[in-house]
C-alpha cells in the first residue's frame, strides 16, 4: 500500500512538472512575435536541405553502377549535372535556414530581455527584493544567451536531424534491409546511452546556472566598490572570492563535460565498426550478386549521415537541458507581478502637499512579529517643514517611503492631499512626491542630461535655478564645460558634495508637492546646509518639506521635528519645545554641541 502511494505521488509530481513545463514554454514562445515567420521559414529550408542531402547518395549509387562501371559517360554527365544542380540547392536552403534561424532566434533573445527588462520596471522595492541586482543581470545575459541559442539549435538541428535520420534510413532499407539492419541496431543503442548521459547532464546544468548570480555579484561589488576595495587594500581577498565562485562555475561544468566527452569516441567507436560490419556483409553480398558496388556506396554514406545526425540530436538536447534551467528563471521575471497596483479607478490629481500617517503599522515581511514603524500618527500641513531625527535603524527612510508609496502599509493608511495614497495613480503620486534618497545617483551624461530626470522638458534656465536653490551652480560655472560637463557613471568624477546638491536640484526640477530630502545633504559643509536651506524657505514655500538629518542644525529651523526610536514617535515639537519635554532630543543636542557633529556614533550610516 505505502509503495502504492509512493508511485502514485511519483505519478502526480511528474505529471504537474510536465504541465508547468508546458506552461513555461508557452509563456516564452509568446514573446517570439514578429519573428514567427522566419521560425516556419527556418524549419522549412532544413527540410530541403535535408532532401537534396538525401537524394544525392542515391544518385552517387546510380552513376557508379549505370555509368561508371557500364562505362557509359552520358549517364556519368547527367547524373553529375543533377547531383552539382541538388548540391546547389542544398547549399541555398542551408544558407538560408542559417539566415533565418538567426534572425529568429537573435530576436526572440531579444524579445525575451525586452520583456524582462519591461516588468522589472513595474517591480516595486517589495519584489525587487526577492531578486539580486547580480541575478537580474544573469538572466538578462546569460540566461537569455542561452535560450536564444537553444531555440536556434531547435529551429535548426532539431528539424534537420531526425528528418535526416528518418530518410537516410528509409533511403538505406529501401536499398538494402539486410545491411541497413546494421545501423539501425546501433541507432538503438546508441540511442539508449545517449539518453542515460542526458539525464545525469541535466542535473550539472540545472545548478551551474545559479553559481553565475555569485560570481556576477562578486564582480558588481567589487567594480562599484573599487575605491573601498584600494583603501583597505583588499585586493587580495577579492581575488579569492571572485576565484571560488569562478571555480565553483568550473567544477560543475567540468562534471557535465565529463559526460558529453564520451559522447563523440562513443559515436566515433559507433560509426567506424558500423562502416567494418557494412564494408564486410556488403563485400560479401557483392561476391553473391546480391549487392552492387553503387549501393554498397550509397549505405558507408547513409551510415554515416544516420549516426553523425544522432549525435547532433544529443547536443541538442543537451542545448536544451542547459535552456530549461535558465527558461525556468526567465519565467520567474515574467511572471513575477508587482505587489503594488493602480486601483481600478484611480486618482489624477493630487491637491495639495499635505500628509496624515493615520495608526501607521508597516512591517518588510507580513510574518515578522515585530513591526518596522508601530502605530504612527503624524499631521502635517501643506507648505510645512518638517524635520526628522532617530538614531540608526529608528526606520526614518521606510517613514518617508510610505509617502510616494514605495511600499504599502501593513496596518492604517497614509494620506496625501486628503485622499488615501492607494487611491491615486502612481505615477501621478510620485510625479508629486519627489525623493532625493541616502543613495545618491547619477548616470552617466551631462549635467544637463542629469537634471532632467526631474523634468525631461525643463528649459537650461529651469535647471540653472534649481541648481541655485541648491547650491549646486556654484561649483557648476567652476568647471570647462559647466552645464555639458560628461558625468562618469554613478558620478565617479564629482564629490559626495556635490552630487547630494545635484540630486537635489535633479528632485526640485519635478516642482513637487512634496520635496523629501532622505539624509541628503549629510556630505555638504555646514554652511552649504544652511543656505539650501534658506533657499528652500524662501523660493518654493508652498512645497512641504520633509528632511531626514542627523545634525540637529540641519532641522532646528524646521516647522517641526519628529523623533523617531524604534519605529515609534518618541516626540513632536519644535526645537525649543523638545529640548525642554524630550530626553532623547535634548541628549543628542548636547553631545552635538559638545563637538560630537553626529546624531550618532554611526554617523547616520546605515538607516533602515
Amino acid at each position: 500500500m505505502e509503495l502504492s502511494r509512493t508511485n502514485h505521488n511519483q505519478t502526480e509530481k511528474a505529471r504537474i512538472s510536465k504541465k508547468g513545463n508546458t506552461i513555461m514554454v508557452k509563456k516564452l514562445l509568446s514573446q517570439v512575435k514578429e519573428y514567427k515567420a522566419d521560425s516556419i521559414k527556418t524549419p522549412l529550408a532544413m527540410v530541403l536541405e535535408v532532401l537534396m542531402e538525401t537524394l544525392i547518395p542515391y544518385l552517387m549509387a546510380s552513376m557508379i553502377d549505370k555509368g561508371v562501371e557500364a562505362g557509359n559517360l552520358p549517364y556519368i554527365f547527367r547524373i553529375g549535372a543533377l547531383m552539382l544542380v541538388l548540391a546547389a540547392v542544398g547549399l541555398w536552403a542551408g544558407i538560408m535556414g542559417g539566415k533565418y534561424g538567426a534572425r529568429a532566434s537573435m530576436g526572440f533573445g531579444k524579445n525575451l530581455r525586452q520583456a524582462m527588462y519591461e516588468n522589472i520596471q513595474t517591480f516595486s522595492f517589495a519584489n525587487i527584493d526577492k531578486f539580486s541586482t547580480a541575478g537580474l543581470v544573469t538572466r538578462l545575459t546569460t540566461d537569455v544567451t542561452n535560450i536564444q541559442n537553444a531555440y536556434q539549435m531547435i529551429l535548426r538541428m532539431c528539424v534537420r536531424a531526425p528528418i535526416s535520420l528518418v530518410c537516410a534510413m528509409v533511403m538505406a532499407f529501401l536499398i538494402n534491409a539486410r545491411v541497413a539492419s546494421i545501423y539501425l541496431i546501433a541507432v538503438i543503442l546508441l540511442a539508449c546511452v545517449l539518453s542515460v548521459m542526458i539525464r545525469i547532464t541535466m542535473k550539472y546544468f540545472s545548478e551551474v546556472f545559479t553559481k553565475y548570480d555569485d560570481l556576477n555579484a562578486s564582480v558588481q561589488e567589487n567594480i562599484t566598490a573599487q575605491r573601498v576595495v584600494k583603501a583597505f587594500v583588499r585586493e587580495d581577498y577579492e581575488i579569492d572570492k571572485f576565484h571560488k565562485a569562478s571555480g565553483n562555475i568550473y567544477k560543475m561544468f567540468v562534471k557535465a563535460e565529463n559526460m558529453i566527452v564520451l559522447n563523440m569516441p562513443l559515436m566515433q567507436f559507433t560509426v567506424y565498426t558500423c562502416i567494418m560490419l557494412i564494408s564486410w556483409v556488403g563485400a560479401k553480398m557483392i561476391i553473391q550478386n546480391a549487392l552492387t558496388t553503387g549501393e554498397l556506396m550509397s549505405l558507408l554514406t547513409y551510415c554515416t549521415n544516420i549516426l553523425m545526425n544522432l549525435m547532433m540530436l544529443s547536443m541538442v538536447f543537451v542545448m536544451i537541458t542547459m535552456s530549461m534551467a535558465s527558461a525556468k528563471r526567465i519565467v520567474e521575471v515574467l511572471d513575477e507581478k508587482p505587489s503594488l497596483s493602480n486601483p481600478e479607478k484611480p486618482d489624477y490629481e493630487v491637491t495639495d502637499g499635505s500628509v496624515r500617517f493615520d495608526n501607521v503599522t508597516f512591517r518588510y515581511n507580513e510574518g515578522s512579529e515585530n513591526p518596522v514603524l508601530d502605530h504612527v500618527n503624524l499631521d502635517i500641513a501643506a507648505g510645512e517643514t518638517i524635520g526628522i531625527l532617530g538614531g540608526t535603524g529608528s526606520s526614518k527612510t521606510t517613514l518617508v517611503n510610505l509617502i510616494s508609496r514605495l511600499y504599502d502599509v501593513s496596518e492604517g493608511a497614509v494620506y496625501v492631499g486628503g485622499k488615501d495614497v492607494r487611491a491615486y495613480d502612481m505615477e501621478t503620486l510620485r510625479n508629486e512626491v519627489s525623493v532625493v534618497l541616502q543613495k545618491n545617483v547619477l548616470f552617466s551624461g551631462t549635467i544637463l542630461e542629469n537634471l532632467r530626470w526631474g523634468d525631461e522638458n525643463a528649459t537650461e534656465e529651469e535647471c540653472i535655478r534649481a541648481c541655485r536653490l541648491a547650491c549646486a551652480d556654484e561649483f557648476i560655472e567652476r568647471m570647462p564645460d559647466k552645464y555639458n560637463t560628461y558625468i562618469e557613471q554613478g558620478g565617479s568624477n564629482v564629490s559626495g558634495g556635490q552630487k547630494q546638491r545635484l540630486c537635489i536640484a535633479r528632485a526640485l526640477l519635478k516642482k513637487p508637492k512634496i520635496l523629501i530630502l532622505d539624509d541628503s545633504t549629510s556630505a555638504v559643509d555646514t554652511a552649504t546646509d544652511a543656505r539650501i536651506r534658506k533657499a528652500f524657505a524662501t523660493e518654493i514655500p508652498n512645497t512641504t518639506k520633509i528632511i531626514i538629518a542627523q545634525r540637529i542644525s540641519s532641522v532646528q529651523d524646521a516647522d517641526r521635528i519628529v523623533v523617531l526610536d524604534n519605529g515609534r514617535i518618541d516626540g513632536v515639537g519644535t526645537h525649543e519645545e523638545l529640548l525642554k519635554v524630550n530626553d532623547i532630543y535634548r541628549e543628542v543636542y548636547e553631545a552635538q554641541t559638545g563637538g560630537s557633529g553626529d546624531f550618532d556614533e554611526n554617523g547616520g550610516e546605515g538607516n533602515v
